[in-house]
């Protein structure tokens, strides 16, 4: 099979090397800290991470960047390698893309995602540059691409009994591929029986994840790494508790363990080690100088310094919230908008010049699902966070000041008494949305902070479904929630201002019977006109005038209208509506799963762009 689909790319005319691409529009806010490979030209460090690459000078300091926001087309990179001879760096992701990146420019290759021949998981495993050709390993087995060319060469589909046990990586030596497999070290010469698999070789048995080749070869199992010239080979004396990588240059091999880097010359014998203390990706030794690629602190020399742009702790994000300069963005997730998702990061903020990643969440056993984060405007040094999770001591609201711990609140109720989302109002008053109160009511609700006595109070509504983020707007809070059944809906609650008085509020629930196209409500906001936009799971509706809606019988929301091909078409219909944000002039942003973001005109029939 020479190639596994007709070759596709497109060229971005920008110098990356030469580090003069430049975007005037995008900037990114990615996360540095997970280095997967490092490589090196001219004395400049190259580390590829999850979601761009950072190139690092060490007789200056000086740190770049280049990600999707400035050249690549792509994030979760998965692979990397480089040539400094011909400058040509190959960039594999998740999905199985490639950017090919020269002084040139970049060009983009996506046979591997729209192959049809291979369903499989098209992951990009490894990749190895040799010359002008590359070996490039993922589940299906191995390919060899043409860097001159930009395309596909043969392909061998690595298969046992109807299985496809895939290469995890793969190096060319000598016009011989060698593939690191769970069976095995494989092996074959480029010739016209190379995609046929049963016709390559066992050259050790074993399940090895590793190889790489400079003047030697190596591979290497969890616990050993062996090396020579492709024929015979030694084991490294040094035995290893669980090899993360192997990296062999002309003089070197570089063996990764998992929080130490040992350096041997290509005879074996040991020349440099560096203890880290902290989980591992990778290494590079250039200099006489080692450097590790860490999974949460970046790029790390010996002297422990985190070499890296400035970002995130994570690229994981879920919500977030801006008050001037300030940003602070929560990590937790729902499965089914009711289960929580527990990643254990808590929140990143950016207080205008840096970015944070508070003590608290380090290495910290608490199960934390942090929905979400909000900066107090009145007191900007101030963050209230909802952990939202079923644990009782765990679960409920935390206060910090200047990103470090101070108190939590309502943090019993089990299954119950589960806090979702915080909004301030115009006065300053802080809200809480929560489902079941403390009991097993089936109630939603609110929390409102009196900050006088430091706590919490709960107000309990009416029956809905676990809610969303709130907001409010002259004295109306919304809490609604987007469960698809009679529990899901909006609740518009008069508040009159004073949330510590109960006696004087009113509320109104909408549902599918307000012309709503369903019951579960996920995203809502007010506009500039005091139009109430809702999104349901299956499309759009806008409801005049909301705060007069609590007093009418059966207020009905309307759907937007728009032209296609001379037919009046709802717009969003059967999408689900996952936000919706109002800017300055009015217009409506609009995200839609599994469809990028909209920008519409003020009364939504137009769409001015989209963004996928």
């Amino acid at each position: 099979m020479r190639k596994i689909l007709p070759f596709l790319f497109c060229i971005l005319s920008v110098q990356i090397f030469a580090q003069s691409i430049s975007s005037s529009k995008w900037s990114d806010l990615f996360s540095y800290n997970n280095v997967l490979a490092i490589r090196e030209e001219a004395g400049k460090m190259i580390a590829a991470t999850e979601n761009g690459i950072f190139f690092y000078t060490p007789s200056s300091g000086e740190i770049s960047k280049l990600s999707k926001a400035n050249g690549l087309h792509e994030v979760k990179i998965t692979a990397f390698d480089y040539n400094p001879e011909t400058k040509t760096g190959l960039v594999g992701y998740k999905n199985g893309s490639l950017d090919v990146i020269t002084p040139e420019g970049i060009t983009y290759v996506v046979d591997i995602p729209i192959a049809t021949g291979y369903t499989g998981d098209k992951k990009i495993n490894h990749i190895s540059i040799t010359g002008n050709l590359a070996v490039i390993s993922a589940g299906y087995g191995v390919s060899i691409f043409k860097l001159d060319r930009k395309e596909f060469g043969d392909s061998a589909f690595f298969m046992t009994n109807g299985v496809y046990k895939g290469a995890k990586e793969a190096v060319i030596r000598d016009d011989i591929v060698y593939a690191a497999t769970s069976t095995g070290l494989m092996a074959h010469d480029l010739s016209v029986t190379f995609p046929i698999f049963n016709t390559w070789n066992t050259v050790a048995a074993g399940n090895f994840s590793q190889v790489s080749n400079g003047n030697v070869i190596a591979y290497a199992d969890a616990n050993k790494v062996y090396y020579g010239a492709g024929t015979t080979f030694t084991a490294l004396s040094t035995s290893f508790s669980n090899i993360q990588d192997v990296v062999v240059t002309a003089e070197n091999i570089i063996v990764t363990d998992l929080n130490k880097v040992t350096v041997f010359n290509t005879a074996g014998s040991p020349v440099k080690s560096y203890n880290a203390n902290e989980n591992l990706n990778t290494a590079f030794f250039s200099q006489s100088n080692i450097y590790a690629g860490s999974k949460f602190s970046g790029m790390l020399n010996e002297a422990g310094d985190q070499l890296k742009p400035d970002g995130p702790f994570s690229n994981t994000s879920y919500k977030m919230d801006l008050q001037g300069d300030q940003i602070v963005i929560s990590t937790g997730g729902r499965e089914a908008y009711n289960n929580a998702i527990i990643r254990n990061l808590g929140y990143y903020h950016f207080d205008g010049s840096k970015w944070i990643y508070p003590e608290l969440f380090r290495n910290s056993t608490t199960p934390f699902n942090v929905l979400d984060a909000v900066i107090n405007p009145a007191k900007p040094s101030e963050i209230f966070f909802t952990n939202y999770t079923t644990s009782d001591g765990s679960k409920g609201i935390y206060r910090m000041e200047n990103d470090e711990f101070k108190k939590i609140y309502k943090s019993t109720g089990g299954s119950y008494n589960r806090v979702v989302g915080c909004t301030f109002d115009e006065n300053n008053q802080l809200f809480v949305s929560v489902w079941s109160g403390a009991d097993t009511s089936g109630k939603s609700g609110f929390y409102y902070y009196n900050p006088n006595v430091d706590e919490f109070n709960l107000a309990s509504v009416t029956n809905l479904g676990v809610p969303q983020k709130p907001f409010t707007r002259d004295g109306i809070l919304y809490i609604f929630s987007p469960f698809f059944d009679s529990r899901g809906g909006i609740i518009v609650y008069n508040y009159n201002k004073t949330p510590s008085i109960l006696g004087d509020d009113s509320f109104k629930v909408l549902r599918k019977g307000n012309n709503f196209p369903a019951d579960g409500v996920v995203s809502a906001i007010l506009d500039k006109n005091d139009d109430l936009w809702v999104g349901t799971r299956i499309g759009i509706r806008v409801l005049q005038n909301p705060a007069e809606a609590i007093n009418e019988t059966n207020p009905q929301a309307e759907p937007i209208i728009i032209e296609e091909n001379g037919v009046g078409e709802e717009l969003f219909r059967d999408s689900n509506i996952l936000q919706i944000e109002v800017d300055s002039g009015n217009q409506k942003w609009v995200s839609i799963d599994d469809g990028g973001v909209f920008y519409l005109s003020s009364n939504g029939e137009k769409t001015l762009a989209q963004f996928t």
